[in-house]
This record gives C-alpha cells, structure tokens and sequence, in this order.
C-alpha cells in the first residue's frame, strides 16, 4: 500500500469484503517509527562537523553512531516485556516523550561525552517504541488482510527512513548546522505524541501483566553482550585486535550470550519463549534481518566517510549523492508489498537481497578520483535492493511465529535487526582505520556486506513462506486491488 492510498477517497470506503487499514493511528505510529529509523542515517552526514565543532576522536565519532542502535538494539526485549505488561499503547507513547526529551539533550550537548550519553537515552526511547508500535498494529487490525497491509506500510517506513537519514541530514547540516539534525526530531515528536493520544485507542494491559515477573536478570545479560560486543569492534580499529580490552570485550559478548539464554531457560516467563526458536524458520529470520542491516548499514556509514573524509564533499553534496538510493528506497518498498501480496514474502526477499548485493559489491570499484556516474548504479542498486527485502522480511519473521507470542517475537526480530547495524558500522568502521588503508578496507567491507546480502537471501530461498502470509495477501487482492 502507498501513502496515496492511505488518503484518497477510494480508500476510506473499502470495497466489500476487504478489512480497512485504520488510517490515523497507523499515520500517528508510523510518525513515531520514522524518528527511530530516520535517526540511524541522518546523523552519519554530520560526523565530520561534529567531530570538528566538539573535537571527538575516531572511536567518539563511532559511539556517536554506534551507541544509539547499541541502547536500541539491547534493551528491545527488555522493553516487549514491559509493553505486555504495563500496556503497548503506555509503553510507546513513554518511549517517544524520551525519544523527543533525548533529542533535545543531543541538539544542545556541549561535548562529545554529552552527545554519546544522549544518543544511548535516545536509543532508549526507542527500544520502547517498536515492539510496541507493532503490536498496537496488530491489535488495531485484527483482521489478517488489513493486519499485513498495516505492517506492511510499518516495514517500508524502515527502507524510506534509512534512505531520507543522509539526505535530510546533508541539507540539515549545510544549511543549518549538525544540531538541526537533532532539533527536528522535537516538532515532530511532539506532534506524534498528540496524535497518538487522540487517535489511538488505549488496549487494556492483559489481565495479571502487573503480577507477571520481569526477567531483568536475563535482560542485563543481553544488554550486556550487545554492549561487550559492540565496544569490542569500536575499539579493535585504535587499540589493535590484540588490546586487552578488546580481547577482554570480545570474550564477554559470548559468555554474556550464554548466560543470558541459561536465565530464560529457567524462566517462568522468558521474554524470549524458547518454543520461538523451535524449528527453523524464525531462527532464519533473525539471521536474515542480522545479516541485511550489517551490510546496508554498515556500508553506508563506510560512503558517507568516503564522500566527506576522502572526497572533501561538504554535507549537502554528500546528501545529494546520497539522494538516488533514497529514491530507490521510496520505490522499492509498496512494491516489496505488492510482489508480497500476490507470491508471498520469499520472492522479494530473495531479489532484494540479490539486487542488493549487487549494489555492495559496485563499491569496490570506488577509488580517490573515481567518477560518481560509475557510483551510480551500486546507490541505486543498493538503496533498491535494501528497501524491496526489508518490508517482506519484517512480514516474514511475524508470520513465522506463533500467534500468542507476536510480541517477543517483535522485539526479537527488531533486536537482530539492530545488532546487526551496530556490529556493521563497528566492524565496517575497523576497517577503514586498519593499517590497510581507507581503501582497502572499504573494498574488503564493501565484499563482506555483499557476502552478507547472498548469504541472507540463500536463507530466504530455503525457508518456506507459504501459508498465512501468502493468505493474507490474497485476502487482500481478494476484496481489491492493494
């Protein structure tokens, strides 16, 4: 479904037999969700001027990107249980107050310490917004045409929002200053904040959410891990892979990992059910939403520094250049829907991922004075290829799960999704200050995100996508055309 869609008259009068998408509140959530994926991308542009404005050093810089989806991607499990039980509706409309409240702290810090401490708080608020931005979704459309065509809209915000970041940004920090990239976020917050209070109904919290036990233990572990993890990629580039402390954080991730799964096998309520991870399926989506934010995030973080570090382009041109990808993503992800519709979610995973890789690997061909007519095809291809997988793949990893466990399954899909943009900006981010050279490592970042895209789509062609995702299209081009 395309914005148009949620607007013209047509669709305020669904035809028989088709279930309507409610328009407001998904407009009012989906707010709320392009402030979180916007805020992954638009800050990359403006790194060079903040690194020069506050004097933050490589690893400063990268926690300046980094810490953000780190907080984000640690605590969303944490803050899918806390949505079951304070309520989703409560729980979103917490997490876009601090979003907003963040925000503010980011455009006025006066360090780089200041600027990393309020990029965690932001990544915060929005551990709190997406697991319950979906399943306040799914209780809204309760029907399973409508339910896939709402997430559907929720999943191509992502391929948009990623795209807009470098090119709002660029303009932003041109015509502004970098602070402006955090000073939007406040209107638009606030607005959000409003609609979601008028416009969207407020669920009753399950019965006994109160008396449910929080599993915090477990969840610090994960934090943990995602934390352990991430440190030791942001330092293995200044310190050397040899650094006590990167060896040390290295080592930590995996003992936290299996200290954390030992917790909820205990748990007379584990936020991640372990009958979630039976069979193949599920496990195969988070794979797959792992491996396609490593390489699209990570590389863009890596053209972004090429562009400005390496090709002295000032932050508006580089969101210019930046701008084609941005385009492909607008158009790639209604029809990632619509292709869903009607052959279910593996085909455009699969050619997403493909066209994708195509895009990454064009990167190697990036060279000081390299024409930007030949860097093209692989923005293109990219930013195309990226936003034609991603919706389908959201889709794809919810119907993969047991109806009454949608809401962990929500918050661990999202986990993976950005645990892989923190490990790929980390890990992409190493390279390019390695011994190698900036070029050198970009290619070889360039050749393991596009390794990264074959590999997800290899697991995509072999995971069936056949039963309710497939229905529910057909529901929906059942009752008229999508």
């Amino acid at each position: 479904m395309t914005a148009s869609e949620l607007t013209s008259p047509r669709s305020a009068r669904p035809p028989r037999g088709r279930s309507p998408v409610r328009r407001m509140p998904l407009l009012a959530i989906c707010l709320g969700y392009f402030l979180v994926i916007l805020d992954v991308t638009v800050v990359t542009v403006a790194v060079p001027r903040i690194a020069a404005d506050l004097g933050a050093g490589h690893a400063a810089l990268q926690w300046v990107v980094d810490g953000y989806t780190l907080a984000f991607a640690g605590l969303l499990l944490l803050c899918g249980g806390l949505g079951d039980r304070l309520g989703h509706r409560r729980v979103f409309l917490t997490g876009l107050g601090a979003f907003t409240v963040a925000s503010a702290g980011c455009a006025l810090a006066p360090t780089a310490s200041v600027l990393v401490g309020a990029r965690l708080a932001q990544g915060a608020g929005a551990a709190m917004m997406v697991p319950a931005s979906l399943a306040l979704l799914g209780e809204l459309h309760p029907e399973p045409a409508a339910r896939a065509r709402a997430f559907g809209v929720w999943g191509g915000i992502a391929g948009v929002a990623a795209a807009a970041g470098p090119v709002v940004g660029g303009l932003l920090v041109w015509g502004v200053g970098w602070r402006s990239v955090f000073f939007l976020n406040i209107p638009v917050g606030v607005f959000a904040v409003f609609l979601t209070r008028r416009r969207v109904p407020a669920p009753k919290a399950p019965e006994g959410g109160a008396r449910r036990p929080l599993d915090l233990a477990a969840q610090l572990c994960a934090a943990a891990g995602v934390a352990a993890l991430t440190a030791g990629l942001n330092e293995a580039g200044g310190r050397g892979w040899g650094d006590p402390l990167v060896l040390g954080c290295l080592a930590a991730a995996p003992l936290a990992g299996a200290l954390f799964w030992a917790l909820e096998r205990r748990a007379a309520d584990p936020a991640l059910p372990p009958r979630l991870l039976a069979g193949f399926r599920f496990p195969a989506c988070l794979t797959v939403g792992v491996l396609l934010n490593l390489g699209f995030y990570g590389l863009l973080f890596v053209t972004t520094v090429y562009f400005q570090g390496h090709r002295g382009w000032d932050p508006l041109w580089t969101g210019l250049a930046l701008l084609p990808m941005g385009t492909m993503a607008a158009l790639g992800s209604p029809l990632s829907g619509r292709l869903a519709a009607r052959t279910g979610t593996r085909v455009p995973v699969v050619a997403g991922l493909l066209i994708g890789a195509a895009g990454l690997l064009g990167w190697c061909a990036a060279g000081p004075d390299t024409p930007y007519g030949l860097l093209l095809p692989a923005l293109l291809a990219a930013g195309f290829g990226t936003a034609f997988a991603m919706p389908s793949a959201t889709v794809a990893a919810m119907e993969a799960a047991p109806e009454d466990v949608r809401g962990a399954a929500s918050g661990a899909f999202n986990a993976a999704r950005q645990l892989g943009s923190a490990i790929g900006v980390a890990l992409f981010g190493t390279l390019l200050a390695a011994s190698g050279g900036f070029y050198g490592g970009m290619r070889l970042a360039a050749v393991i995100g596009a390794g990264c895209f074959v590999a997800g789509a290899v697991l995509a062609a072999v995971v069936s996508q056949a039963g309710p995702a497939a229905s529910a299209g057909r529901s929906a081009s059942a009752g008229g055309s999508a």
